[in-house]
């Protein structure tokens, strides 16, 4: 009874959160909301570790929504400094039209999300996308940029949370996971690019607004902070979270910044102070990720996802099983975080075969790309792009996400069939 009713109160505040274009009520307070009740729920159950499981949810939660502030601060630095601006100008400065720019942002998120993260990529790109269009373009040059990230983070180890969960728990090499996924991955990419892009025909005139100087001094605080985004790699090495290196380097670009306002007390650039980055953060959907994430700990606890995964995978599973149910998972990934999806199935799946981790890794990264709140580069992308709501995306973005998914999963399988 307890886990039909947390199905239900998740499905009804889902489908709430869903049309908060037109109900106009905040999905961020029906997030806390269902976040908190289903723990509520979790207490009904019996469950007599809920301090534990409290305690482990919020070690969680609190990794990922620290490395999701740190990377909104790094970025707003980065616009304050100048970046976006450099790199606009240049592409300004190429004369091209709304479709070729479009085809350009989403190929570069696609390849920085495999050497940074997806959802620091889907944050600078959505900041640059934001600069070359507007109206029908930007709703579309944003979800084709949730959706090549995705694509993107899910050939590398270090490009999505859940493929550095199987990473770190040795279920596939970092070789592994890049020559498995990686034409898969690009499938997804091109396929979804090319479907959202093709409606793509008004051409904007792109303005110069102003000439873009940047000293030694911003570029060594931009270089610090891409320096940054590659910490996270280098803390996974050494067995730490992540996010660890985006504070520290967040810390040291604090200090640097102290320091030239010091030196250089005159400059322009220089006399902003970073506190002033905190509060153009996005908080409001901080606490809506905390909720989202709350409520599938939740569900967790209650054992509604232990109890979907078993439905898809048996004590000895065939091969065919195992492909089946993580395409399963990853079209579930869609609608419940993929985060615990995956650290379910690493207790659950039984199998020492690499590639069908490999094949885990990719369902769950690019599946939460069917609908706008399946991934965290989608809940950013909702944030930073007001006008991405989640019927905006299901009209633009869903079909060709779930077409080349499909074909996504056809060249993997295409692929172990032929190299295994």
């Amino acid at each position: 009874m307890i886990k039909i009713l947390s199905i239900i109160i998740f499905l009804a505040g889902y489908i709430v959160i869903s049309q908060e274009h037109f109900l106009k009520i905040s999905k961020t307070s029906i997030s806390l909301i269902i976040g908190v009740v289903l723990w509520f729920l979790v207490i009904a159950s019996g469950n007599n570790s809920v301090g534990m499981a409290l305690s482990e949810a919020g070690s969680e939660i609190f990794g990922l929504v620290i490395f999701l502030l740190s990377a909104m601060t790094l970025v707003e630095i980065l616009t304050h400094y100048g970046l976006f601006d450099y790199i606009y100008t240049k592409l300004v400065k190429l004369h091209l039209e709304d479709k070729d720019q479009f085809f350009i942002i989403a190929l570069l998120t696609f390849i920085f999300s495999a050497f940074l993260d997806n959802l620091t990529s889907t944050i600078v790109f959505l900041q640059i996308a934001s600069r070359f269009f507007s109206g029908k373009n930007l709703i579309k040059s944003a979800a084709a940029i949730v959706i090549a990230a995705n694509a993107g983070g899910a050939f590398s180890p270090i490009g999505d949370v859940t493929t550095t969960m199987l990473w770190l728990a040795n279920k596939f090499t970092a070789q592994t996971i890049v020559t498995q996924t990686f034409l898969p991955s690009l499938t997804v990419f091109l396929v979804s690019t090319l479907l959202i892009g093709k409606s793509i025909t008004v051409d904007t005139k792109d303005k110069i607004e102003k000439a873009v100087r940047l000293g030694k001094t911003e570029w060594l605080i931009i270089s610090l902070c891409l320096f940054s985004f590659l910490l996270p790699l280098f803390m996974t090495v050494i067995h730490l979270p992540p996010y660890i290196g985006l504070l520290f380097g967040l810390g040291v670009i604090w200090l640097v910044v102290d320091l030239a306002k010091q030196r250089t007390p005159h400059s322009s650039s220089l006399s902003i102070s970073i506190e002033k980055f905190f509060k153009q953060t996005d908080i409001a959907s901080l606490y809506f990720f905390i909720g989202i994430l709350m409520a599938i700990a939740a569900l967790r606890h209650i054992g509604v996802l232990d109890e979907i995964s078993h439905k898809v995978f048996t004590e000895t599973p065939s091969t065919i099983r195992i492909i089946t149910g993580n395409i399963a998972i990853g079209g579930l990934s869609a609608i419940f975080d993929n985060i615990p999806l995956t650290a379910a199935a690493i207790d659950i799946v039984k199998t020492t075969d690499a590639n069908l981790w490999a094949l885990l890794a990719l369902t769950v990264g690019v599946g939460g790309s069917l609908l706008l709140i399946g991934s965290a580069p989608g809940i950013v992308a909702m944030a930073i792009i007001k006008e991405l709501t989640f019927t905006a995306y299901l009209r633009v973005a869903t079909i060709p996400a779930l077409i080349a998914y499909c074909l996504g999963i056809f060249v993997w399988i295409l692929q172990y069939n032929l190299f295994r």
